[in-house]
This record gives C-alpha cells, structure tokens and sequence, in this order.
C-alpha cells in the first residue's frame, strides 16, 4: 500500500507542476515549451551538481504527465573506455535492434530522489521565468513611450536624482536632466520626456529629461492639433530651460497661421505649455528660407533695422533701434544665444549709433531690408 501511495503522490505532484506552468503560461504569455525546455536545461546541471557525474545528461519532462527522466547520452562504440559516455554495440542493440556504431544512445540512469530535485529545480526556474517575464512586459510597454512625454509622479531624491513613478515602473531623472529652478517635491504630478528605455538584468531602466527641447515639441503637438496632424511644424527649438524658449514654426497650408495656431485664442495654447514648463517664456516666430527674414524674426521681441547675410561663413551682422540694443541681446546675451542658436546663423548686433560710427553695415542695407519687410510674402515660403 505504501509504495502505491508513493506513486500517486508523484503523480500528484508532476500533474500540480504542468498545472501551474501551464497557468503561468497563460496569465504571463510565456511559450510552454520554453519554460519547459529551461527546467529541463537546469535540470542537467542539478543531476550534475548532485550525483558527480561526468556523463552527457539529458532530461526529458513529460509535458502531459509531469514525469521526469535522466538519460546518460552515450555513443556506440567497438570497445568501450568510458562507461559513463560509451556503450558496446552489444548493449545498445539490446536497447534497440537498430543502433549502429557512432549512434548515440539514450540510456536512462534516473537517479534515486531526483523528484524532489527536480521539484525545487522546476520552483526556481518558474520563479526565474516569471521575473524574465514581467521585466519583458514592462519593457515593451515602455519602450515604445521612447521619445515621448509620460506624466508621473515625483517619488523620492536618489542622491541627485529624482525618481519618477510611472505607474508600474519608476524613471530617472538625472541631475544634468533637471532644470535648475525648478523644484521636484513628494507627490508632484509632472511631465518628462523619456530619452531613453533600456533592458537590464533587474529589469528596464527609463531615463527621463525636464531640459530637452524636444520636451516643449511634444507638448505643444498634445495642445495643439494644427501640430499633432502636421498641418503646422516646429522646425526649429532652441531652449535655455527653465528661462526662455524660442520656436519657429512653419504652416503647411496657407490657411493656416503657424504662430497664431500654437499661441491659441487669448493665448491659451501656448500658456498650458508655459504653465507645463513652471513659467518658462516661449517666444513663437515664424520659420523662413529667407534668412534676413528668419532672423529677424528670431531676435524677438526686439525690432530690427537691418539684416546683412553672409552664406560663405554664416554670419549675419544685425542693426537694431537704440533704445532695443539691451532687448535685442538680452539679459547675458540670452536672446542672441538662442536666436543664433534657433537660426544656425552666428550673429552680431549693433545699435543704430554704433553701426553708422563704425560703418557696421552699407548704408543702402537699411533701405533694402525695409522693402524686403514690405514686400508680400510668396508661395516660395511654402511647400
């Protein structure tokens, strides 16, 4: 009676494992056969670990009945030298009528007590398998938010950096990702861009930013819809985070006012952005192929008098009223750096004094560039 109930017991136990593998399977989307197959792997380091043998080991799982079995893999031979790799040809055709030299035989040496073995065995690698599985899950959920902009939660500081949840997963926000005015207190909600998702051994870290321009992109295609379709395109960003923002944004349809669709009906639009940004200035502008045009509008909100190009090496030398020097170059250079910056121009301003003393510019470059701002705009600054 004993040895009876000690086979159930075993059947009991093999049918609770295919049971269970067979949920986590489902719940977890894991391949059966894979988590069969890497018990079946660990299995043959466990035989090794605890019986010392130097034999080629196989173990095969039942996948109906749970039932484990150890198989010595060894080769037909003529003579044998290593009984624990080797098989007479005698022997093996006992096993099987048909093997030949040079076959391989599976010759089964389960050992005694391998079933709790192989229970703990199978235990750890589901638990294994199951950490693989989440750790999968929550990479691909996050990988595609790649280049986008997550809301969260601010957690905890981590030295110098502030960690994020994001729902099922916590963020990094470095300290070099963090805007020096800005202040991450336990609980804020906040939104960040996710510069970069990557796959570890203990799981996905996600690194997030507070200084990207490219922060201030997204947030204007989520208030904005004329952006969202791509009817208007942000062109160009150049940022000074926490401070000040300059866009140039351009309309794919003549109808269509890029400035007035992102600044929104009484400014709404773009004072959810600035909100969003703690108060961070934005400054919209019009984006041009005519540079004199273009950077012009980039000095904003200084007026311009006059705008000399020069294509060899990029530079554009500016003229701007006397009373708008200090605004046209800004607090610490600020509004230059950024217009240089947004226009890929390097850029030289004078006042209308300094330029007529020192002659800064032709003369005639005023006359000219009034008329170019007189001039009425043609298709060509559409596509």
């Amino acid at each position: 009676m004993g040895g009876k109930k000690e086979v159930i017991g075993k059947m009991d136990q093999g049918e609770e494992l295919i049971q269970a593998l067979k949920q986590i399977s489902k719940e977890k989307g894991i391949d059966e056969n894979v988590i069969f197959e890497a018990i079946e792997t660990s299995l043959v380091t466990a035989c090794k670990k605890n019986f010392g043998t130097n034999a080629n080991n196989k173990v095969i799982i039942d996948r109906e009945t749970g039932n484990v079995q150890v198989f010595a893999q060894k080769t037909v031979v003529e003579e044998v030298r290593d009984p624990t790799t080797e098989i007479s040809e005698e022997d093996a055709r006992k096993i099987n009528i048909r093997y030949e030299l040079g076959d391989t035989v599976d010759v089964t040496v389960t050992p005694r007590n391998f079933g709790r073995i192989s229970a703990q065995t199978a235990k750890q690698v589901v638990v294994q398998k199951f950490r693989e599985a989440e750790r999968e899950i929550l990479f691909n959920e996050y990988i595609t938010k790649e280049r986008e902009v997550v809301t969260g939660i601010v957690q905890r500081k981590d030295k110098k950096n502030i960690i994020i949840t994001l729902g099922k997963i916590d963020a990094i926000l470095p300290a070099g990702e963090q805007v020096p005015s800005e202040r991450y207190e336990f609980q804020d909600r906040i939104k960040v861009y996710v510069t970069e998702v990557k796959q570890t051994t203990k799981g996905p870290i996600i690194n997030v930013s507070r200084t990207n321009p490219e922060l201030v992109k997204r947030l204007f295609e989520q208030e904005v819809p004329e952006v969202f379709d791509g009817t208007v395109e942000i062109r160009s960003i150049a940022r000074d985070p926490g401070s000040r923002t300059k866009i140039a944004v351009y309309s794919r349809n003549l109808r269509v006012d890029p400035v007035g669709a992102c600044v929104g009906q009484n400014g709404y639009r773009v004072n959810v952005v600035v909100s969003e940004l703690y108060g961070e200035k934005i400054d919209i502008i019009e984006w041009s192929d005519i540079p004199e045009k273009y950077i012009a509008a980039a000095l904003s909100p200084s007026d311009v008098l006059s705008v000399v190009t020069n294509h060899a090496d990029m530079t554009a030398k500016i003229v701007v009223p006397d009373n708008k020097l200090s605004l046209a170059i800004g607090k610490a250079g600020q509004n230059a750096k950024l217009a240089a910056k947004l226009t890929g121009w390097r850029i030289d301003i004078k006042s209308e004094t300094q330029a007529r003393e020192t002659d800064f510019v032709p003369e005639e470059s005023y006359r000219a560039f009034t008329d170019l701002y007189k001039a009425v705009w043609d298709e060509a600054d559409y596509e």
